[in-house]
């Protein structure tokens, strides 16, 4: 397995993980194990985020800016590391 190959699993299955944390976050309660485990590895990513977005009136966009912040470092990543 190539080193680019190991970035783009890396890069999707964090944005599967990121992807299933605002997803649980609408159904399960905060203080249930999976939710638990999954804010442990997405809130530290999320909290620069949210310090620099400005309130949006009770809606959260920091997930979806960290997801497209993950796929531009990955494709910079991948694309600096082919030439």
């Amino acid at each position: 397995m190539s080193i680019v190959e190991i970035i783009i699993l890396l890069i999707n299955i964090l944005t599967i993980i990121v992807i299933v944390d605002v997803v649980l976050t609408w159904v399960l309660d905060p203080y249930h194990p999976l939710r638990q485990t999954l804010d442990r590895i997405v809130e530290p990513l999320l909290l620069p985020i949210r310090r620099v977005l400005p309130y949006m009136g009770g809606l959260d966009f920091s997930p979806f800016v960290l997801l497209l912040l993950i796929q531009l470092i990955g494709r910079l990543l991948i694309s600096l590391l082919i030439r």
